[in-house]
């Protein structure tokens, strides 16, 4: 029952996909918008066919892919060691959570030019603002899952004779891990959006530097040729954190709230 449940909800979504793509191919051919600004489905595609032959798709997804995966792991180590010190020693949390917390205040994307003077146009300043977007959700994520730990589960590691480091190992990460695996999944969005910003700012190669430079041009079809392998890497990136979810958490029961299933389990 399960399974075709779950069959059933991805043929829906196949089918919703082909026919939002079918609507805007037959829109744009009997112009009912000028497809100047959006392209279309079919020009897409040939657009993506000539990206790659010509080497040019590897080269620009080689950069930044590079830079927002290690966007994402820089920053997803520095979150969560920051979120557990600071979750371990409420004063140090206290005094510069409301720093950490002005800082994030600050658009990122005004900064950039900042981030490029230190560091140059190399790679190194996109992955600088990749990491640090990413660095922000993951803390607060982590933060907030240290603090929602259940002292009644410290007090039972405590009493069974573990040490801190047995209980934060055992006891507070394992339970803060739905927290930070949400934080991550959305840095996976902000390393994307920082590598992209970075480019944007100042490259010669790059998602970012092709999306500004075919713009520049009204290539619209090559703008949208890069979203599209953007959206699908994030898809990719979505999936991947379900598969590690489900390893990491499958001492977490499944809970459904919906209303009807409640009813038929009273």
């Amino acid at each position: 029952m399960v399974k075709e449940k779950k069959y059933s909800i991805i043929i829906i979504r196949l089918i919703l996909i082909v026919v939002f793509f079918a609507f805007w191919e037959w829109s744009a051919t009997v112009k009912l918008y000028n497809p100047l600004f959006t392209s279309y489905p079919s020009e897409i595609f040939n657009d993506l066919i000539e990206f790659y032959i010509s080497g040019d798709l590897i080269k620009h997804a080689s950069i930044t892919l590079r830079e927002a995966f290690l966007g994402l792991l820089y920053g997803s180590v520095a979150g969560i060691v920051a979120g557990l010190v600071l979750g371990q020693f409420n004063a140090l949390g206290k005094i510069l959570l409301p720093i950490i917390t002005a800082i994030h205040g600050i658009p990122q994307l005004t900064l950039a030019p900042v981030y490029i003077l230190w560091f140059g146009l190399g790679i190194a300043s996109k992955i600088f603002l990749a990491a640090l977007m990413v660095f922000f959700h993951v803390f607060f994520s982590t933060y907030a899952g240290i603090q929602n730990v259940d002292n009644k589960l410290i007090e039972s590691a405590n009493l069974l004779g573990a040490c801190k480091v047995q209980t934060l190992i055992h006891v507070v990460l394992p339970t803060s891990m739905p927290f930070i695996l949400s934080g991550i999944r959305v840095g996976v969005g902000s390393s994307l959006v920082g590598a992209i910003i970075g480019e944007y700012i100042g490259a010669s190669a790059g998602f970012g530097w092709m999306i500004a430079y075919a713009s520049s041009f009204f290539n619209i079809a090559r703008v949208m040729s890069c979203i599209l392998i953007l959206l699908m890497v994030g898809i990719f990136l979505n999936f991947f954190l379900d598969k590690i979810e489900e390893y990491l958490l499958r001492w977490r029961g499944t809970e459904n709230l919906a209303i009807g299933n409640a009813k038929k389990s009273s």
